[in-house]
């Protein structure tokens, strides 16, 4: 028997999480799919607080039940959110599917994790017990393994505004939108005055979590462009011995060949 329970408010919402180990939910579009028996679930849909995108000082706040439609009509989000997840499935999951029920789900594959990880995002997590911050990488402990309490709740997600605009993204699929991520990748560089001020990669769908190395990102960040470019061949050496890789419905060799060449391509559409 499955018992569902619908909250009015995020407080009911987390009197319920601390009283029951309740299965939380918005869309359903990947969760419903599963038959699992006695299992209870808490439906937050309804839950107005936690579907709005609002401007603050620093970051966009995105709750964890907008939906990826809404992101896509909202002028508040980034166009390189935006583009990766306008390639979600069909507009039906696009309509339902939500930012907290991608980063829930717990999978290297989701295609807004992706961004969240390259743009340094930050996750807003609340229990009856109170809140607390943590960066998306550190949340993130491997395959459906997340560093989230059972008494808890992914409430808001916090994406930098700054740093975004001279960016890079390429999802390699099967059937593009409709398609499960191969190898999806996101890069970000800042240059100001000849330096590079920032440089962030990530890469999707190929490992137990996102991938992104930031000791290896910083033989990079500070250099100038000449200096970059000196050290160019010693940063991909160190991305090659360093990415290990799952075995997927492509091999390993191949995913890592393509990864390669997408940070390849990378540093050279931006100059290095």
């Amino acid at each position: 028997m499955v018992n569902s329970c619908r909250p009015a408010s995020l407080q009911e919402a987390l009197e319920i999480k601390n009283r029951i180990d309740a299965v939380p939910y918005a869309g359903g579009t990947d969760l419903m799919v599963e038959n699992r028996k006695g299992v209870s679930y808490l439906f937050l849909n309804g839950l107005e607080e936690l579907k709005q995108i609002r401007e603050e000082e620093g970051h966009i706040s995105i709750g964890s039940c907008v939906t990826f439609t809404q992101a896509l009509e909202s002028d508040l989000i980034h166009p390189l959110m935006k583009e990766a997840v306008s390639r979600i499935a069909a507009p039906a999951i696009r309509n339902t599917g939500t930012f907290g029920g991608n980063i829930g789900n717990g999978s290297a594959k989701a295609d807004s994790v992706l961004i969240l990880y390259v743009c340094g995002a930050k996750l807003r997590l609340a229990s009856m017990e109170g809140e607390r911050i943590i960066d998306i990488d550190h949340f993130y402990k491997g395959r459906k393994k997340l560093d989230l309490r059972p008494e808890e709740l992914i409430v808001e997600i916090l994406v930098p505004k700054k740093g975004l605009d001279n960016y890079y993204y390429k999802k390699v699929g099967g059937r593009n939108a409709l398609a499960i991520s191969r190898v999806s990748f996101a890069g970000l560089i800042s240059i100001e005055d000849g330096r590079v001020e920032n440089l962030a990669a990530a890469f999707g769908a190929v490992s137990d979590t996102v991938l992104r190395f930031r000791d290896l990102e910083a033989m990079i960040t500070g250099k100038t462009i000449e200096e970059a470019k000196s050290v160019k061949e010693s940063f991909l050496a160190a991305y090659e011995e360093r990415m290990i890789l799952t075995r997927g419905r492509v091999s390993a060799e191949y995913r890592k060949t393509v990864c390669m060449n997408l940070l390849k391509d990378f540093l050279e559409e931006k100059g290095i």
